[in-house]
């Protein structure tokens, strides 16, 4: 495994008055591969919705399975529903197969052209033009390097504001600027997605004239971080425990009072604590040396869930936590914008002080914690690795 790891996010608007998307984005992880396809049915609504979403998992499927552009296509054609109207059927597409971590495969039918932020500058990638079908399809394959960034839309974001707030809409030169003005380190590809689509949303004066769909791709550096959260059942295993912890590459995060209390003592350092409620809904935080951070652990643990299935929905607490100075709002930037491999170490003792019927924790809460964190974080596209104790 090199490196290099993909962050990758999308998001859509509805044209206005719709209650379903046109567009659709379907995203499969195998093991050595990455493929993400976006697909803009034809007309929007419902029938728009059915062309998008058969249109982008099956190209997904086929190409996950190793089947050629060709046959894709032709089972595209032969697949979708003919549209009376029209008399034609068809969904317009983006595909971005990533191979290994190393390469990328850019299969593009009808879409805006995929944009390419490297070095700061939009690099224009050669495309290799292909007719199958009747259908004009544009291929490229080339290397990936640390801090590319690939974005690929549907019309609507091209069209946003025509005949409102701009003439001609928003062109592809105007949105490489706001793109390279946006394309932070500290951004992650949901954010990018998030600000783009704001953006086209503004200059639709809320109306959306058309679905409109971003997805951001990020090549990123590999990131580790380690988390260690509660003492282990049996106390022998304490020393393994801490062991397996601080063996590990990557920042490390220790949460809970006892938890810090056998960390200080193996790392033979003292436990400074604090009184300051930076955040009168999250416990005060402690210094431990070696330690990245020390928090307190199911309240913060807790509070750190809430911000990430917000960002996994509306991400509407983005400015709480990547502000934040308390113990939740800097896990929550180190799990959500810095870290790529995050290992959990949950030690499964029972804590005396839980089992109070007055307090609302419990040890099953902790575990249920644990599991919904992992789980949210793994959505977000993360390499969760979880091992109790």
């Amino acid at each position: 495994m090199n490196e290099i790891f993909l962050d990758i996010g999308f998001d859509s608007l509805s044209k206005y008055n719709e209650n379903l998307c046109g567009d659709h984005i379907e995203y499969i992880k195998g093991e050595k591969d990455q493929i993400v396809v976006l697909a803009d049915g034809l007309g929007s609504g419902v029938k728009a919705s059915i062309l998008a979403t058969l249109t982008s998992k099956i190209v997904s499927t086929m190409i996950a399975q190793g089947m050629s552009l060709t046959d894709c296509i032709e089972t595209i054609a032969k697949t979708l529903p003919i549209c009376k109207t029209r008399d034609i059927a068809y969904s317009t597409f983006t595909v971005m197969h990533f191979i290994k971590n190393e390469e990328v495969e850019i299969i593009q039918y009808d879409n805006p052209s995929v944009i390419l932020l490297r070095n700061n500058l939009n690099y224009e990638f050669y495309k290799t033009e292909i007719m199958i079908e009747n259908k004009r399809i544009f291929h490229s394959r080339l290397k990936i390097q640390r801090g590319d960034c690939f974005v690929a839309l549907s019309d609507g974001c091209v069209y946003a504001g025509v005949g409102k707030t701009l003439n001609f809409g928003w062109q592809r030169d105007n949105i490489v600027e706001f793109l390279l003005n946006q394309n932070d380190k500290s951004i992650n590809a949901k954010t990018l997605v998030k600000l783009l689509l704001d953006k086209c949303n503004e200059l639709y004066q809320s109306m959306p004239g058309d679905d409109s769909s971003c997805l951001v791709v990020r090549v990123i550096k590999r990131e580790p971080l380690n988390l260690l959260l509660g003492p282990p059942k049996n106390r022998f295993d304490n020393n393994r425990m801490l062991s397996l912890f601080f063996a590990k590459e990557g920042k490390r995060i220790v949460c809970g009072g006892t938890t810090s209390q056998l960390v200080a003592k193996y790392l033979k350092e003292p436990i400074k604590t604090s009184l300051d409620y930076l955040d009168a809904t999250v416990p005060p935080m402690a210094i431990i040396e070696g330690i990245d951070l020390v928090t307190e652990g199911v309240i913060t643990i807790n509070k750190v869930l809430i911000y990430v299935k917000d960002f996994l929905e509306e991400n509407l607490m983005y400015q709480v936590w990547s502000n934040g100075k308390d113990g939740a709002s800097q896990i929550a930037r180190l799990l959500i914008e810095e870290a790529t491999d995050i290992s959990f170490y949950v030690g499964t003792a029972i804590n005396p002080a839980h089992q109070n019927p007055d307090l609302p924790i419990n040890f099953s809460i902790k575990m249920q914690l644990v599991e919904e964190l992992s789980s949210c974080l793994k959505k977000i596209g993360k390499n969760i690795k979880v091992s109790y104790f």
